[in-house]
């Protein structure tokens, strides 16, 4: 007797089948689209078309930033313990400049260092006039490399939270040799738009300004630079120009300390972006202006100044804004990426590629044709050969594609071209397993078995062998899901689905049929 719980098993199987995939399919799925689930599968960049970005991400301003900071620590580090550290800048990019202006100082001060600072290196001092130490620090080529790595893998992921922000579907983002991060954004509608918010570096820095100093003059004293400042049109809308203003080179804060950022409008019903700090931030803004009230602190983004208001007093609370005319879209794209974290150094765009819909249409039209015409000559054969066992295994193969197409809508994955290439694969892998299958209960109806105990005996003997060899593909392909790029990691998603679907349509579902054919036919034997 055929064990009921197999049957609702299956039934179950096909249910939940049919309402994932049901969608995929334009007529039935826009009928039913009130009782189904809203998943579909989603199209990969070679299939809907979209934009392939190639970044290169400049470790080295990573580097110098860190090292602007650790130099504010280091004069912070050195005030709480009496020892002045002044005029600290950062030379050439790689070695931090400071003077130790009391010579007595020198051991409590390396001792500081080395206590404190364990990834700075320091030169033997210059001796000046006075008895001033002049020192040079760098950081450790381990810390360099853990800098590098670390800017990188911040990179990533603050593409990544930008990307998801702007609400692409399926993403691949990877890193790649040589300082680079692919990006493939299949299915974008704008994709300038997309572009400018992954390459904008969103840097936020706070600096203090010199007032004191042209920003015209050609040689400008030591650690100060100019930079532009964007004027505001007073009627509202786009800039009008850019003027310099000279601030301090070194910056006392910078947006990785930034919690939480949003658009706002203020009452002339202008946009602008409020910032919120985290507790770290929150500290450093409130010690900074209590000790600069009545200077003016420049808002930096990206090397521009935006404002540079007049600090009246101390500021707490850990809240900011940065203001600049911005059109809405503008304000509400600079808050997504610093809320998504900004880039630890400048991306360039090194590649752009835009792969367009019409070159997926005809790629999605050869790969289905392919699929139709392969899986057309394979339930051609096996009913030939097979009889009506061979019409049953064509009906199971129908009902794997289904499982796959399912799966597929399900865990929201991708199909891409290879994708395809995949499930037409399973199709010879699925009717791999019905063969040696029948062609045991082949052998069992020769040796003199009843056709039920033909079924029987000959299920049991190749089900073992089908599950090993399945599962040993599946390892493979979770191998190439792993270390492989986003078309290769298409190709193991539809593989390792058709093998499961196979599996289970194979040794679970045919079993159930044949059993109860069998029953059914008694003597008259199996059509095999």
């Amino acid at each position: 007797m055929i064990h009921r719980w197999r049957v609702l098993v299956i039934l179950l199987a096909l249910v939940l089948t049919l309402a994932y995939a049901l969608p995929n399919f334009p007529v039935l799925g826009t009928a039913l689209a009130p009782i189904l689930p809203d998943a579909k599968v989603n199209l990969g960049l070679d299939l809907k078309g979209g934009i392939h970005l190639t970044l290169g991400v400049e470790v080295d301003k990573a580097v110098s930033n860190s090292l602007a900071i650790t130099g504010q620590d280091l004069r912070r580090e050195g005030q709480d313990r009496n020892i002045s550290v002044l005029r600290v800048r950062v030379v050439g990019g790689t070695a931090l400049e400071f003077v130790v202006p009391r010579a007595e100082d020198e051991a409590a001060f390396s001792e500081m260092v080395a206590k404190r600072f364990p990834q700075l290196v320091l030169d033997e001092p210059q001796r000046g006039e006075a008895g001033q130490l002049r020192y040079l620090a760098r950081y450790t080529p381990e810390e360099v490399k853990r800098l590098e790595d670390m800017a990188m893998d911040q990179a990533l992921r603050t593409i990544r939270n930008r990307i998801d922000q702007f609400g692409v579907a399926e993403p691949d983002i990877r890193k790649q040799a040589d300082n680079r991060i692919q990006v493939q954004l299949p299915g974008i509608s704008d994709p300038r738009r997309a572009v400018e918010l992954l390459g904008q570096t969103a840097h936020l820095e706070f600096h203090l300004v010199r007032d004191d100093v042209d920003p015209k003059n050609p040689v400008l004293p030591a650690g100060v630079i100019a930079l532009p400042l964007l004027e505001k049109n007073p009627a509202g809308g786009e800039q009008q120009g850019e003027v310099l203003i000279a601030v301090e080179r070194d910056a006392m804060l910078t947006g990785e300390d930034v919690a939480d950022a949003r658009p706002a409008f203020d009452q002339m019903n202008q946009a602008y972006v409020t910032l919120n700090f985290n507790r770290r931030g929150a500290e450093i803004f409130e010690r900074v202006t209590a000790e600069n009230v009545n200077r003016r602190m420049a808002i930096v983004l990206d090397g521009k100044v935006y404002s540079a208001p007049v600090i009246r007093e101390r500021i707490g609370g850990g809240r900011a804004s940065i203001s600049g005319s911005f059109t809405t879209t503008e304000a509400q794209d600079l808050a997504i990426v610093l809320r998504a974290g900004s880039l630890p150094a400048p991306v360039t765009v090194l590649e752009e590629r835009t792969v367009g819909p019409s070159l997926g249409q005809e790629s999605i039209d050869s790969g289905i044709l392919a699929g139709i015409v392969g899986a057309a000559l394979v339930m051609l054969c096996m009913s030939i050969y097979y009889g009506m066992s061979g019409v049953i295994a064509c009906g199971i193969l129908c009902f794997t594609l289904l499982i796959i197409i399912a799966g597929m809508s399900a865990f929201g994955a991708t199909l891409t071209l290879p994708g395809i290439a995949g499930m037409v694969l399973t199709v010879g892998m699925a009717v791999d397993a019905n063969v040696l299958i029948y062609e045991r209960i082949r052998e069992e109806l020769r040796k003199g078995f009843t056709p039920l105990a033909a079924v029987k005996a000959g299920f049991d003997a190749a089900s073992v062998a089908i599950i090993d060899s399945n599962l040993t593909t599946i390892i493979t392909a979770v191998i190439l899901y792993q270390f492989g790029t986003g078309p290769v990691r298409g190709f193991a998603v539809s593989l390792t689905l058709g093998i499961v679907g196979s599996m289970f349509t194979a040794v679970f579902v045919s079993r159930v049929i044949f059993e109860y054919i069998a029953r059914k036919r008694g003597s008259r034997g199996l059509s095999i």
